[in-house]
């Protein structure tokens, strides 16, 4: 049970707030998760998922590369909500069976191809030891670029934040929905 009411119904809300819940609703199908916890507080709620917005729907990553990146963070940050919610995401974007349940175990680099390799690897680097080695950064420019390599630090870095937030109020995955301990 999560330490704080979720907020997942628009009548929770004030209603001068009712944009912000009215946004996360359009660009999300329903407020849930993290959203239903910053809710308490709507002006970061409202800014966190336009910045949420963006790196889910508009980033130059693609959507692999994305689901990657979110699942390595979800996986480091040991969040059980963001895992169930990204997994399938990640399936449907393209992430083998394989790959996702290489993350979940914590697997080495030679259990990727060399693309999620970098990807997984880095984001481990940056939420593990808090930076990246030359080696990872720079294959990483080389293959993304730098505005790519900027996306992917600011995605890692989001979800991280959602991570924090899912994990620090306790919010669990919904009953029946993919395990990140089963993985």
């Amino acid at each position: 049970m999560a330490r704080v009411p979720l907020i997942e119904r628009k009548a929770d809300v004030a209603p001068t707030h009712h944009d912000v819940f009215d946004a996360i609703t359009r660009s999300r199908g329903r407020v849930a998760g993290p959203f239903a916890v910053l809710l308490h507080s709507p002006e970061l709620a409202g800014r966190a998922a336009h910045l949420g917005a963006y790196v889910r729907f508009e980033s130059a990553l693609t959507p692999v590369q994305r689901e990657l990146a979110v699942l390595a963070t979800a996986r480091a940050m040991d969040c059980a909500f963001e895992w169930a919610s990204h997994a399938p995401e990640a399936r449907k974007a393209g992430v083998t069976a394989d790959t996702i349940a290489a993350i979940g175990e914590k697997r080495g680099p030679s259990a990727f191809d060399t693309e999620a390799a970098e990807i997984v690897e880095y984001a481990r680097q940056l939420l593990t030891a808090h930076r990246a080695d030359d080696a990872t950064f720079a294959a990483l420019r080389a293959r993304l670029g730098v505005a790519g390599i900027v996306e992917l630090t600011a995605t890692i870095g989001y979800y991280a934040m959602l991570a924090c937030t899912l994990n620090a109020f306790e919010v669990t995955p919904e009953p029946g929905t993919e395990s990140l301990w089963n993985s």
